[in-house]
């Protein structure tokens, strides 16, 4: 654009060159300098319908006043004869588009002929195509970074995809500079993968839609304001914040709008208009201010947690309490006690696979209790006719009382009160347990729940219970901990699923924690009077397993003999999934 959009650097030539972007919006973004807002439009996908499009937005400016720009995302061309009739009107000047109109290219192959090359160019008056991949400067401070089509699935890409090469480009372009915060606008046609966690539900197959490689790129470019369409639906959601809340300064909110097509028949919304201060241009205070609304990243990692193999497992704990063990308990002399059918670990500290699982610490790695407890490994009190199996710093027991037959408890083997007082060791073999696990149920068709409760309890337990994937789903699970929490008067809250839970509860706080087997975390900071048997009640209400009588663990206890057979049985079962088994 003459004086007002410049080519950043990384674009490779794919940006437009600045001789061909019409006076008219040089002239008004330059008049946006400063403070002032600049006025956008964001349309979905065309398809074609250009006359219908922008008779709307003549529509809009007459009763609004003008806009600076308008941005399609997904696919601008349409593939009928009517729409390229039409086309072929703007094309040769006999129409021409009110605004200033920036376009991505082609998302599938049948249009992929209306674009000269994978540069950008001015397709007709008012009508430019931004390119394949690159980066915007507007003389007004705003930044715009684009990416066209959809991501190749094979190689080579096919001319309507982009590959990671081209990803890898344009991040570069941006962050390699020190002073980079974000971008102001992303557009990609394409929806980020799994943008819809931890804020509100779209209006589409979460199953299919969207692509990981975006989602990557959404997370890296921190985007105000990131825009997508293909799949026919609006959505806005919820914002959400770019930064480990009490790990990093605060950072400015992303909000993520996906718009349907033109003139779909639902009348589903496919213009959004928004003003819009450079970030460039904006105080520091007012940039990172939280709406009250805001979530966590639906698929930010921290730096912190990419380079950490301890996320401390997801916790579940039931109901134990101080002195008397009612909930499950577990057993096994130190010297070596039944594994499976009675296998021993290597004594040379190697796991199933041959890797060495460490060298064991004892006295850092499994620290003794104060006093009686029912749940150390080396404790006179564990019922080791329980234990399922043991690894190198924690071991696996079917729960007393158990709410199913194959409801069980991952316990460290040394003495702990939470997950947030692990060490790196201890959380990684309970990571191993609980993906053998969510394996072992997998294969029964059941789904795994996992909670913890950190509340008058002294050596922590990880509840897993499964769940048959014919009873209900994970939003049901999900719902019924949520509305039981409601009517108990507690407030169950979402949670990254790469958050570490250490900044959310230091050693010491009290808390209530589950994990849903699609990654989800509730939790709940307990005040008091917290009910004991909170976890299990969910679970074995009408919404969850139906079982409501076997609420009370004490109402589900085995015999001594019926206990033996359960757990054999449970040993056997779980064995080919034991990594701890010794071959």
């Amino acid at each position: 654009m003459k004086e007002s959009l410049t080519e950043a650097t990384g674009c490779q030539g794919r940006c437009v060159k600045a001789a061909k972007t019409p006076k008219v919006s040089g002239a008004k973004l330059k008049q946006n300098m400063g403070d002032q807002p600049v006025r956008v439009l964001v349309c979905g996908d065309v398809e074609g319908r250009l006359s219908s499009l922008f008779s709307r937005v003549q529509a809009i400016q007459k009763k609004t006043g003008q806009f600076d720009l308008l941005l399609c995302v997904g696919e601008f061309f349409g593939v009928t004869p009517e729409a390229e009739a039409e086309w072929q009107q703007y094309k040769t000047g006999a129409k021409k588009a009110p605004i200033q109109t920036y376009i991505l290219g082609a998302a599938s192959q049948e249009t992929v002929k209306n674009f000269p090359n994978s540069d950008g160019s001015e397709l007709a008056e008012n009508i430019t195509y931004l390119g394949r991949r690159g980066v915007f400067a507007g003389a007004s401070g705003l930044q715009l970074a684009y990416i066209s089509g959809r991501e190749a699935l094979q190689e080579p890409a096919p001319a309507h995809c982009f590959t990671s090469k081209d990803l890898s480009a344009l991040v570069t372009s941006l962050t390699s500079s020190s002073k980079f915060r974000g971008v102001d606008i992303l557009l990609t046609s394409q929806w980020p993968r799994g943008v819809w966690q931890y804020g509100n539900n779209p209006e589409v197959n979460t199953k299919s839609c969207g692509s990981s490689s975006i989602a990557s790129l959404a997370d890296k470019l921190k985007p105000r304001y990131h825009f997508a369409a293909l799949e026919g639906a609006h959505y806005e959601r919820l914002p959400y914040r770019n930064h480990a809340v009490l790990q990093e300064n605060a950072q400015h909110v992303s909000r993520f709008i996906a718009l349907a097509t033109v003139n779909n028949p639902a009348k589903k919304k496919y213009l959004y208009a928004f003003n819009i201060v450079p970030m460039k241009n904006m105080d520091p205070t007012e940039l990172v201010k939280q709406p009250q609304d805001v979530t966590e990243s639906p698929y930010r990692r921290s730096a912190k947690d990419k380079t950490e193999t301890q996320k401390p497992p997801f916790s579940t704990t039931e109901e134990e309490e101080p002195v008397h063990q009612f909930f499950f308990d577990l057993s096994r002399n130190q010297g070596g006690a039944p594994r499976g059918r009675g296998g021993k670990r290597p004594s040379d500290g190697r796991g199933r696979d041959g890797h060495f699982q460490g060298q064991p610490k004892q006295p850092r790695r499994h620290p003794p209790p104060t006093g009686p407890c029912w749940f150390c490994l080396a404790s006179p009190q564990v019922e080791k006719h329980l234990v399922v199996s043991i690894g190198t710093h924690c071991y696996l027991a079917l729960a007393k009382g158990a709410l199913t037959p194959r409801h069980v408890l991952i316990l460290p083997i040394g003495h702990y009160q939470s997950v947030v007082e692990l060490g790196s060791d201890v959380v990684e073999e309970m990571e191993k347990y609980k993906l053998a696990l969510r394996d072992f149920y997998k294969s029964k068709e059941e789904r795994c729940i996992l909670f913890e409760r950190n509340y008058r309890s002294q050596h922590l337990q990880l509840q897993v219970v499964p769940v048959p994937l014919n009873r209900c789903t994970t939003e049901d699970i999900k719902e019924a901990f949520m509305v039981q929490a409601q009517e108990q008067n507690m407030e169950l809250m979402e949670i990254p699923q790469h958050t570490d839970l250490k900044q959310i509860a230091p050693p010491g706080t009290p808390y209530f924690y589950v994990e849903l087997d699609s990654g989800e975390k509730l939790y709940y900071r307990i005040q008091k009077n917290f009910p004991l048997q909170f976890g299990r009640e969910v679970l074995a209400s009408e919404a969850v397993l139906n079982i409501p009588t076997r609420a009370d663990w004490k109402e589900c206890k085995q015999s001594r003999e019926e206990e033996d057979d359960s757990c054999k049985q449970l040993r056997d079962d779980f064995q080919p999934y034991d990594f701890a088994w010794e071959d």
